[in-house]
């Protein structure tokens, strides 16, 4: 049967193991202020994206608290880099740019070249005997602190030189699951055509939705539905710990990004008398992880892992693109709802959503757990990076809004993989069923010569279009759009 060993502490800084105990008057002193103070958004380590899914040889642009950054591998030192996405020249994007062949990063505006600490290399314009104008500190780029942790990249939105050295002081929330290695786990990404608040929100009604699908222990409806009683615990600014009843399943949300546990029952090993833990048959363990990332006022990026040590076996012969159907299934299932829904919150009163909603169940506390957080630690406001007008964009049309090829499939080599090589065959299926009725008209009366042979090369060329109709049926419907009605599921 599953089990799920206890929650580890929420590893939300290097120096939080190192904090005083909350039994003594420090220690409860700093818990107190921990309920208390406000949260900085600009203090914490966000993540960018899977590193499976970054190509080495080129510059990916990202949008983060309203910030675009750049991401690219130095590999004078094998590490990746963060830059403002802005050329110091003329400000052009630098994600438009290429990596050079002395593994700059190089803007293809004018050709300005930089090195992994944003300085300015080479200025194609300026006289080679002339002054070197490249050296002058405006001709750098700002530089983050960035780090690759559990696969994914991270980077701290603050370049000024006192925050070089973050890592000493603080890292990224780490989970531990994903880099062990009796454990596999799948990687993904999808921007989000609505904000940061509503996409948490989404998270924890999900979690509370696949707790009910993996228990089986109640009826519930066709979408999913069904009570759960999660109590939560550990509230302060660092963000929240829910527990269900029985101990069964848990769910931490480390702020701002971080949301993980496991819908699965969980056992703590028994200790012997010196306190060590007995050895234990080895347990079978599920979990999830999810990383909300606000990018915009109604635009946020999620990040997924499902890190799990059983069926193995699976994922050397199921390729990455087929686990992502299903995710983002669910996410289409109610993206345009959710789209709408923050509209509708944003008309209510960003302060009043305890006024608007009626949510009289404990299966909605790990919600309720969330906007009690944002509105006592963040005043219901995110802290953007750059100055930004609160405004909700414009609703597109829904093909524009529940669209896959941007929001996911450009940004993941797997699907892009799969989505190159599946035109190919559509193609191939396509040629090949009027190469067959080309042959039927050249061979008719000699090599094809009996009512047999002629209805079996017809039967070939009648396959070969219904395969790549069907083909390309299935490309539009898991890489470019497919409409979700719930009224027909």
């Amino acid at each position: 049967r599953w089990r799920q060993r206890a929650p580890l502490p929420s590893p939300v800084s290097a120096v939080a193991a190192e904090a005083p105990s909350a039994a003594s008057p420090f220690g409860a002193e700093a818990e107190k202020e921990k309920e208390e103070r406000q949260f900085d958004w600009l203090d914490q380590w966000y993540p960018l994206a899977p590193v499976c899914d970054l190509d080495p040889g080129a510059p990916h642009g990202k949008t983060v608290l309203g910030l675009r950054v750049v991401a690219w591998y130095d590999r004078a030192v094998d590490e990746w880099r963060v830059f403002d996405d802005a050329c110091p020249h003329r400000l052009a994007p630098l994600s438009e740019g290429r990596i050079d062949d002395k593994g700059r990063l190089q803007c293809v505006y004018h050709g300005w070249c930089f090195d992994g600490r944003g300085s300015c290399q080479f200025i194609p314009q300026a006289p080679a005997l002339g002054p070197p104008v490249y050296k002058n500190s405006k001709a750098c780029v700002a530089s983050y602190p960035s780090v690759v942790q559990n696969n994914i990249l991270w980077f701290y939105p603050r370049a000024d030189g006192e925050h070089q050295d973050i890592l000493q002081r603080k890292r990224p929330p780490f989970i531990p699951e994903i880099d062990d290695p009796s454990f596999v786990a799948v990687y993904g990404v999808r921007d989000l055509p609505y904000g940061y608040t509503v996409s948490l929100e989404t998270l924890n009604t999900s979690a509370d939705s696949i707790v009910v699908l993996v228990l089986f222990t109640v009826e519930f409806d066709i979408e999913g539905g069904g009570p759960i009683k999660m109590k939560t615990k550990e509230a302060n600014v660092d963000g929240f710990l829910t527990e269900q009843q029985e101990n069964r399943g848990y769910f931490r949300y480390v702020a701002p990004c971080t949301f993980y546990g496991s819908p699965l029952p969980r056992e703590v090993a028994p200790f012997a008398v010196d306190d060590s833990p007995l050895p234990t048959e080895a347990t079978e363990e599920f979990m999830m992880v999810f990383m909300c990332v606000p990018v915009a006022p109604g635009k946020s990026r999620v990040i997924w892992a499902f890190p799990r040590n059983v069926g193995l076996w699976l994922d050397k012969i199921i390729p990455r693109w087929y686990y992502h159907m299903g995710p983002n299934a669910l996410l289409d299932s109610d993206m345009y709802l959710l789209h709408v829904e923050e509209r509708n919150f944003a008309a209510a009163g960003v302060q009043n959503w305890h006024k608007a909603v009626y949510v009289p169940t404990s299966s909605d506390n790990m919600v309720i757990a969330f906007r009690n957080w944002f509105r006592k630690h963040c005043r219901s406001q995110v802290g953007w990076a750059v100055p930004t007008a609160d405004q909700l964009p414009a609703t597109p049309t829904k093909d524009k809004l529940m669209e896959r090829y941007w929001s996911h499939v450009a940004q993941c080599r797997s699907c892009s993989a799969a989505l190159k090589a599946m035109k190919a065959l559509e193609v191939a299926l396509q040629f090949a069923s009027v190469a067959v009725v080309g042959f039927l008209a050249v061979a008719k009366g000699t090599l094809v010569t009996s009512v047999v042979q002629r209805a079996a090369v017809v039967s070939l060329a009648v396959l070969c279009f219904a395969a790549s109709r069907w083909l390309a049926s299935f490309i539009e419907k898991n890489f470019y759009f497919h409409d979700y009605v719930h009224a027909y599921k």
